[in-house]
């Protein structure tokens, strides 16, 4: 389904993504050396219940996890880049931790990623592999516009991350989002331009970047969820939800702070 939402209803899809936004920035802001992956997950229960809001993934049960994800944000350490299930570890210092957290209030729901380092050191590699994603996917919103379609997104994402050096992966990618999480179409993060389907004022998009160091291949982790690289190297994750307009995209899930 690609649902195209009404210019009503956009203020509350701008309303949920700050919320997002927000609680992104609140949990990378308590994120420090020692800090359990449980801890997150239970401050990101407790924000979005003071929100008035609902977790997008407690109940998440789709075709590729095993049962319900049980949580209510994803927590990647390391080599784990996607659908990380929180589980009882202390950060370390250096490590790379990835927080991806899609709520829903008002009927409408928002998705996000950032990744960054724990405590004072900064390796090198992991400081690159997160600058990747991040200009992927600015080139990404820039690409998106009303007309345009969803192989001009997927193109600028891919010439970022494969100028970067990066194998790129297209079993994941970002999507279609609106009353529900997600939704057609997908947008893989890499692709051919003038392709696919053409962007309309309305559609939400979720557009997530994200790469693996020396490998495009993941496996499972044994909890059924948790998506690491092959090879046990770094990994990288950015997404922004956004929104087409009659003259571009707009970018949701901003803080509230760096909303204009």
């Amino acid at each position: 389904m690609i649902e195209i939402l009404t210019p009503a209803r956009l203020p509350q899809a701008r309303d949920t993504g700050a919320l997002v936004a927000d609680i992104l920035q609140a949990l990378k802001s308590r994120s420090a050396v020692g800090t359990n992956l449980l801890e997150i997950d239970r401050w990101a229960r407790d924000m979005i219940a003071e929100a008035g809001a609902l977790s997008c993934y407690v109940d998440y049960e789709p075709s590729f996890g095993r049962g319900p994800f049980g949580h209510y944000i994803c927590t990647g350490v390391n080599d784990a880049v996607l659908h990380g299930r929180p589980y009882d570890y202390a950060l370390a210092d250096g490590d790379l931790l990835t927080l991806d957290l899609a709520v829903s209030k008002g009927g409408v729901a928002a998705d996000a990623a950032i990744s960054f380092i724990v405590g004072e050191a900064k390796p090198a590699q992991s400081v690159a592999m997160i600058s990747a994603t991040e200009r992927a996917l600015a080139a990404g919103i820039a690409a998106a516009g009303p007309g345009a379609r969803v192989g001009d997104i997927s193109h600028a994402i891919g010439t970022v991350l494969r100028e970067a050096g990066y194998p790129i992966n297209t079993e994941f990618g970002g999507h279609g989002i609106g009353s529900t999480m997600h939704q057609d179409p997908h947008v893989a993060n890499t692709g051919r331009p003038g392709r696919g389907y053409r962007l309309r004022p309305g559609l939400l998009l979720a557009l997530e970047p994200w790469v693996m160091a020396d490998t495009a291949e993941l496996v499972t982790d044994a909890d059924g969820w948790t998506l690491r690289s092959a090879t046990g190297c770094r990994t990288a994750h950015s997404e922004h939800t956004i929104a087409i307009t009659d003259d571009g995209a707009e970018i949701l899930t901003l803080p509230t702070r760096a909303r204009p």
